[in-house]
């Protein structure tokens, strides 16, 4: 009896030292994450990409984005729309979209232009902009191919709600409606005025023959025409899938966070071809000279080797693969491009870098989505 009197003391001493485990915050959702909607008895599946930097409790407003895809993306799984366009940019270069992304998805036997998809699209943009603190100022509207009819639809129907407009591909004049092409010199004004200074900025390919770039060219006149705000940039040489260049374009999102809809730009109109890659130059022996070495990758395995082959420079890889590089400048040179690839993003790049003294050091390899630092480690006999 006395030591269990002796013992209770202590038995009560460790029980109350015990303590509740603190209740553990689950770690918050970022990057692609899957919503519904409810519309209309109705079940949607979609994304929203939320950038890593995005809190749900610091009150801070964010810059949003309603991206519309294309025809190929339709369906009700909620996710073909994260594949290309917009999303396949954020996967590449994160930090570049600083941006609350919506993406709905169109069904099957749909199209954005229909109502009821426009009323999604819509609704999507609500909801997640409750959610997910969207700035009012600072919404911005995407789309390409069929994505950019709808685009265009819901920028005419609600033009006060967008601070800037990127549309890739597209145009007005429906594929399934070909009769709007009759009403070609009228059209493109009706949504000009309805617009006012909103900015634009449209994509087109030269060779696209699914959407043709009359339509993008019709647009331009009629917003250059009316005082507004408008870029047509043609890039020469891709075909429909203009939107892979058009997204990785660095000065797109900054672009689209230089305004806001409660300014009011000023009259502003540009239209430019942008070739594939700029023209390539001829170099001096003694130039080329000067990069011909062996080059080591940075995990210190592979090798490369540049030599000078008359007035040209060939790379040899560690596969013994040999590639002519084409110099754009005395120090930048890329591998061609292959032409049957309508895509102009995974292009190679290298840029020679030199020391104080001008010796060269090694080169960037730059493929439009990762940069690398190789090392010069010798040079090799000119050829």
């Amino acid at each position: 009896m006395a030591l269990a009197c002796a013992a209770w003391p202590g038995l009560a001493l460790g029980t109350a030292a015990k303590k509740v485990p603190a209740k553990i915050e689950p770690p918050q959702d970022t990057g692609f994450l899957n919503r519904k909607i409810e519309l209309h008895g109705n079940t949607y599946r979609f994304q929203v990409y939320l950038p890593e930097e995005w809190r749900h409790d610091d009150g801070k407003q964010w810059p949003i984005i309603l991206f519309l895809h294309g025809r190929g993306e339709r369906g009700s799984e909620g996710m073909w729309q994260t594949q290309i366009g917009i999303a396949e940019a954020v996967r590449n270069h994160p930090d570049r979209w600083p941006f609350v992304i919506v993406m709905p998805q169109c069904p099957q036997n749909a199209h954005w232009t229909d109502p009821a998809m426009l009323e999604l699209a819509m609704a999507s943009l609500d909801q997640e902009s409750a959610e997910f603190h969207g700035d009012a100022t600072r919404t911005y509207l995407s789309g390409l191919s069929m994505g950019g009819y709808g685009a265009w639809e819901l920028a005419r129907l609600h033009p006060h709600r967008w601070a800037a407009i990127e549309i890739a591909a597209s145009g007005v004049f429906w594929s399934y409606e070909p009769e709007r092409w009759q009403e070609a010199s009228v059209l493109p004004a009706e949504y000009a005025t309805a617009l006012g200074r909103t900015p634009i900025w449209l994509f087109h390919g030269t060779l696209d023959t699914v959407v043709v770039p009359r339509q993008s060219e019709l647009m331009f006149d009629a917003f250059k025409a009316s005082g507004g705000d408008i870029r047509l940039w043609l890039y020469q040489g891709l075909a429909h899938d203009c939107w892979t260049r058009a997204y990785d374009e660095q000065e797109l999102p900054r672009w689209l966070l230089a305004h806001r809809n409660s300014a009011s730009p000023p009259s502003f109109a540009e239209r430019l071809v942008i070739p594939l890659e700029p023209p390539t130059i001829k170099l001096t022996v003694a130039q080329l000279d000067i990069l011909a070495g062996a080059y080591r990758e940075p995990n210190g395995r592979g090798i490369v080797t540049i030599s000078r082959l008359g007035d040209q420079l060939i790379q040899k890889g560690p596969g013994a693969e040999v590639t002519a590089l084409e110099a754009q400048s005395p120090d930048t040179f890329l591998r061609p491009v292959d032409k049957t690839n309508s895509t102009a993003a995974t292009t190679t790049h290298l840029v020679f870098e030199h020391d104080a003294q001008g010796r060269v050091t090694g080169y960037l390899l730059r493929d439009g989505r990762h940069e690398e630092r190789w090392i010069r480690v010798a040079s090799v006999p000119v050829r």
